[in-house]
């Protein structure tokens, strides 16, 4: 199937600019009598108040909720086709020690792509055995840590990292779970799949390498191979791109398996969310069993027996629980070819949130102070940062009167913009903060202009030498 890809319009005018629509909020986000946006039972003024501006903000029962929705669902879905499943949280989308405990206690893995995740992970107590290590460069050391900590599988991305795995396994005395990343040639997004046979990218291998690099890894005693993994995109709103994904993989999986047996299958993530009412995912129940579906007429097809399944999601568990609030600083209206547009300058920017600038990220805004009566109005949101593409939200609608002092909220911030935020332009990274119940509690410390200094060198009385830094 090949497609290309969409293009948005602006969206339609609301007929109320003030309402939240219920696929993009967090559940049970509402406006109080004063019309405050409540998110997790605390009401956005409050938030505001106590922890200030720009703040990161995420409703930990509706990610707990979300997490247990799709381990259900890829557990019944695979219980339907005579197999099971294991979900691994993607920690890329957000990871912190409270969101760790949330994952592990609703029965999800841990995935990680780096040191310093996998540090994270085992500090919040995760069962090294339900931990995941990805990474297409994993430094030896990196490697020997998680070797050492008794990570229940590597995915190996190189046929580099074959030897080096089963070198650091050995050491410790061992035998190492590998999975071995492979390139399917589908890439998906949205509802939309490009079937290619070739791929041109950092991660994994080519598929048809898989064969000979399996063999390498299966004659080192301390490797065991357990399957392959392929991770075919991002915002993927069907299951249609993980069907075509299957067929490919099982025709070599059946192949691995005729010289000895290859009990998992991981297909990854990447499973879409709502960033603004236009977006339509389908249901996570749909997505699961449509992928279990086309695994079991695979693997009726090529003769082979139904493999373990694994799944990777982090966005569409984390990213609808998060909001950021803003608070207003600047309104500017700016003469367009279409008439009028708003800038609506706020506290933050591209340091809290690079996916606008990175990727054209789409997001929805709306009052978070207060509702108005006034018509809508064509907003952009942009930040305080000196670079002219540092928008947070290209294009939706506030109420005209939007002004200096109005707290704004952007919806489905959970994933990727706390991961990957930045100093730029030494602005402190924001806090975040976990609501639920009505109580609000830090869950990640917010950074001060004191703590960027304490970083200079030549601000400070440090000795480099003694933290084994040399000229």
């Amino acid at each position: 199937m090949s497609s290309s890809a969409s293009v948005h319009a602006l969206p339609v005018a609301p007929a109320d600019p003030n309402a939240l629509a219920p696929s993009v909020w967090p559940q049970g986000a509402h406006r109080d009598e004063a019309g405050r946006l409540v998110i997790g039972g605390v009401d956005a003024e409050t938030l505001a108040h106590r922890f200030s501006t720009p703040l990161y903000v995420v409703d930990e029962r509706v990610a707990r909720a979300r997490a247990v929705r799709t381990r259900q669902a890829f557990e019944r879905a695979t219980e339907r086709i005579g197999t099971t499943a294991s979900v691994y949280y993607a920690g890329k989308a957000f990871l912190c020690a409270a969101v760790v405990r949330w994952m592990t206690e609703e029965g999800l893995s841990i995935d990680v792509a780096t040191g310093g995740e996998l540090a994270v992970a085992l500090a919040a107590g995760a069962d090294p055995a339900r931990i995941g290590f990805h990474g297409n460069n994993k430094s030896l050391r990196e490697i020997e840590r998680g070797v050492a900590a008794g990570v229940g599988t590597i995915v190996i991305d190189s046929e580099i990292e074959v030897r080096r795995v089963a070198e650091a396994a050995a050491r410790a005395h061992r035998v190492q779970r590998v999975r071995l990343r492979v390139n399917s040639g589908v890439h998906a997004s949205t509802h939309e799949f490009l079937a290619t046979a070739h791929e041109d990218q950092k991660f994994g291998i080519a598929l048809g390498d898989a064969a000979r690099v399996v063999a390498a890894i299966r004659s080192h005693p301390s490797l065991d191979f357990v399957g392959l993994h392929c991770h075919i995109g991002s915002q993927i709103f069907d299951a249609a791109g993980f069907a075509e994904s299957a067929e490919r993989l099982l025709a070599v999986h059946a192949e691995l398996a005729a010289v000895a047996p290859v009990p998992e299958l991981n297909l990854g993530g990447g499973f879409g969310i709502a960033y603004t009412e236009a977006d339509r995912p389908a249901p996570i129940e749909r997505i699961a069993d449509g992928i279990a579906r086309a695994v079991a007429v695979a693997c009726e097809r090529h003769g082979v027996p139904v493999p373990r399944l694994a799944f990777e999601p982090g966005r569409s568990i984390i990213g609808p629980a998060g909001v950021t609030l803003y608070e207003v600083g600047t309104v500017k209206p700016v003469p367009t070819d279409d008439g009028w547009r708003h800038y609506v300058s706020v506290d933050g920017g591209m340091s809290d949130n690079i996916r606008t600038a990175m990727y054209g990220a789409d997001y929805t805004v709306r009052l978070a102070s207060r509702t108005s009566h006034d018509p809508a109005a064509l907003v952009r949101v942009v930040g305080k940062h000196c670079e002219s593409g540092d928008i947070v939200v290209d294009h939706d609608w506030l109420p005209h009167d939007v002004a200096p002092g109005d707290l704004v909220a952007v919806a489905a911030t959970g994933a990727y913009c706390w991961s990957l935020a930045s100093n730029y332009n030494h602005v402190p990274r924001p806090p975040v903060v976990a609501v639920s119940g009505g109580t609000a509690r830090v869950i990640v410390h917010g950074e001060r202009e004191e703590d960027l200094l304490a970083r200079d060198a030549g601000l400070t009385d440090h000795d480099d030498d003694a933290h084994g830094v040399t000229a």
